[in-house]
């Protein structure tokens, strides 16, 4: 046995040696145009020299000091999220399970050091993936992601999701906080209402309950403006981000008002590598070189070309596809049984040299680097069509 990762990941039968912008190369020196982008993370694409100077630069100057000092580029990187959110503390860990485990703690914290000792319960939605650890596996309701790792930590509710009369239904005075994630990802990438999130904001500040935001995969950017909340015009109390904040490093990030930072005082929560001087210099870089490229512009100009691709398909071959949905550069392509996305996804990866991923029971993942251009959604359109076709005759054809 030459491989001693542990076989927890389905992987495909490539290995990735390298990355430069919208493509990755294996070991054989194929290139692959990656519409996935790391699972929503490499926002700038692979291996940009503005996050690698960074990254460069700050590990030849400091990569640990441990929180018992206050350190740079941490409280910069801090200040910048701040600024931008309008929010007015921030947590670092490494990851967005950890940072949603830190909402989690955070909320019913809260709750007690208020007085409110038997407001316990956090409530989720159906559909909704919020991490691996146990707490956060707790507030995801799905069997395939927590069969056998029971009993899982008590205290959660599950709502059905966009259901605002379910939403009024469940949230009462024992609930802490409701997390919600503004477009789901993992399940299929389902955009939320407007309007359910604004019930959901009239509804906790009703109860007393906490909004929480997990922007994890759809945040960053992701859907247009730097926060999903933001695209949204809804304020909730607490977001939490990860993946692209980094591009590419591991880092997560709660952001949380000055009211309910009194909920976590010193001694109460920590961790490690939270805040790590190279991935919170690689988040400034990121947020310097968005400025400076239009990053907001290319993912409304090249969603616009992305969905109409997608819609054109999925007219093209209505026995495979429903409609497209998602927002920005995070779409989602349901695939009709007896079809399989998976079948999709490696005929693309072997025959078009493109990199797709299957989400949910059945659909098609589309989370391209933000950089993404034109041309490179068109190799990609050309790549699903011709998956399709393998599986199908299109509707012209008939």
């Amino acid at each position: 046995m030459d491989n001693h990762l542990l076989q927890n990941y389905r992987s495909a039968p490539v290995t990735i040696v390298r990355g430069e912008g919208c493509y990755l190369f294996d070991d054989k020196g194929t290139r692959y145009l990656d519409m996935i982008g790391g699972i929503a993370v490499c926002a700038l694409g692979h291996a940009h020299p503005g996050i690698a100077e960074a990254i460069s630069k700050q590990a030849h100057t400091l990569v640990q000091s441990s929180n018992l000092f206050e350190h740079e580029p941490a409280r910069s990187l801090a200040n910048e999220l701040a600024k931008r959110s309008e929010f007015d503390r921030v947590f670092f860990c490494n990851s967005g399970a950890e940072a949603n485990e830190a909402a989690i703690k955070l909320a019913r914290k809260f709750a007690y050091r208020n007085g409110d000792t038997k407001r316990r319960t956090i409530l989720s939605c159906n559909g909704s993936f919020h991490g691996r650890t146990l707490g956060a596996l707790a507030a995801t309701p799905n069997e395939k992601y927590q069969e056998g790792f029971g009993p899982l930590p008590g205290g959660f509710r599950y709502t059905p999701f966009n259901d605002i009369e379910a939403l009024r239904a469940a949230i009462d005075d024992t609930v802490a906080a409701f997390i919600v994630e503004p477009v789901q990802g993992e399940s299929g990438v389902i955009p939320a209402a407007r309007e359910f999130l604004q019930a959901a904001r009239e509804l906790c500040t009703q109860h007393r309950a906490l909004l929480i935001f997990d922007e994890i995969q759809c945040g960053m950017g992701r859907i247009g403006p730097l926060f999903a909340f933001q695209h949204f015009g809804v304020r909730p109390d607490v977001i939490t981000i990860a993946k692209a904040l980094a591009n590419g490093l591991p880092i997560g990030a709660m952001l949380l008002t000055e009211q309910v930072a009194s909920g976590l005082q010193p001694g109460d929560h920590g961790t490690t590598f939270g805040g790590s001087p190279v991935p919170c210099a690689a988040g400034l870089a990121h947020m310097r070189i968005r400025d400076e490229s239009g990053l907001q512009q290319n993912v409304e100009r090249m969603s616009a070309v992305l969905f109409s691709g997608l819609r054109e398909i999925a007219h093209e071959f209505p026995d495979v596809f429903s409609a497209p949905r998602g927002l920005g550069l995070l779409a989602g392509l349901p695939v009709k049984e007896p079809h399989d996305a998976a079948t999709l996804v490696t005929h693309a990866r072997e025959n078009a040299r493109v990199l797709f991923n299957k989400a949910g029971n059945n659909t098609m993942r589309f989370a391209p680097p933000l950089i993404v251009s034109e041309d490179q959604l068109s190799v990609a359109m050309r790549a699903l069509r011709d998956a399709a076709r393998s599986l199908s005759v299109p509707v012209a054809a008939k």
